[in-house]
């Protein structure tokens, strides 16, 4: 019999309705959690999420949130304890990206917007869920997506690049916040990943062509090779990992600078 390494588990997974967050939402029901598929915009899309977490067998609650508003955030931490229970993962995955324009271009709605979304939205969902874990005695595990632009600049992506700079040392800090405190907080580094964010990638096999030169690996990743990191990190064989970011990318980062 194969053991699950997530059984008993329960995760919260945002923008579960496509790209990395629906994969690493199906991937924890293969592995025995039941799941809370986070969406904003796109129910049908979480409701295919679902349809998948109930084949593997586990429950899945749909739920919509907009976490730029710490108030939603907080009712969705209810909802998820009255219909599942007290969630023991959290996967901050939602997120909008980069704009394509210079700073000075840039509106202050602009601006507000990607952070809100990118980095306030985590913190909130991260507050929360520290607080639901609080005197439970359970361990918890918190998996944020950030992106190689967290370490690499682009131009145009000033507000993007700032916000997933941003998150990985919100994961730090909360790291040694947390390190005692029977939670591990880690991020995921994604290089370039086949998902709706890439539409045109995933529509132009040329443009992909085009764009994948600059990866050493010469392909795009597929959501499910971020899903089974993200399984990793929140199993127990993770457990001494705390405050890391585990780059997905192809080795894209480490091609920075080549030839220069």
């Amino acid at each position: 019999m194969t053991v699950q390494t997530l059984a008993n588990e329960i995760a919260i997974v945002t923008g579960a309705d496509s790209g990395i967050g629906q994969a690493t939402a199906i991937e924890f029901a293969r592995e025995g959690a039941d799941v809370v598929a986070v969406y904003f915009h796109d129910r049908e899309g979480a409701e295919k999420t679902a349809q998948e977490v109930e084949k593997a067998g586990r429950k899945c609650a749909v739920l919509q949130l907009d976490q730029r508003n710490p108030a939603e955030v907080a009712n969705l931490f209810r909802q998820v304890k009255d219909t599942l229970g007290m969630p023991t993962i959290l996967v901050n995955n939602a997120g909008v990206n980069a704009l394509g324009k210079p700073v000075s271009d840039m509106t202050d709605e602009d601006w507000d917007t990607t952070l809100k979304t990118n980095l306030y939205g985590p913190f909130y969902c991260c507050r929360e869920f520290i607080r639901a874990m609080e005197g439970s005695g359970r361990h918890g595990s918190i998996i944020n997506i950030t992106s190689v632009h967290q370490e690499i600049p682009r131009a145009g992506g000033s507000a993007y690049d700032a916000s997933k700079g941003g998150l990985r040392n919100l994961t730090t800090t909360l790291a040694l916040e947390l390190a005692e405190k029977n939670i591990n907080v880690n991020n995921i580094a994604p290089g370039m990943i086949l998902t709706p964010m890439n539409q045109k990638a995933l529509d132009d096999p040329e443009h992909r062509k085009r764009q994948v030169e600059n990866i050493p690996m010469k392909r795009a990743g597929e959501p499910e090779e971020i899903a089974h990191v993200a399984v990793f990190l929140a199993s127990a064989k993770a457990r001494y990992i705390q405050g890391a970011t585990i780059v997905v990318d192809g080795a894209l980062m480490l091609f920075q600078g080549q030839g220069a």
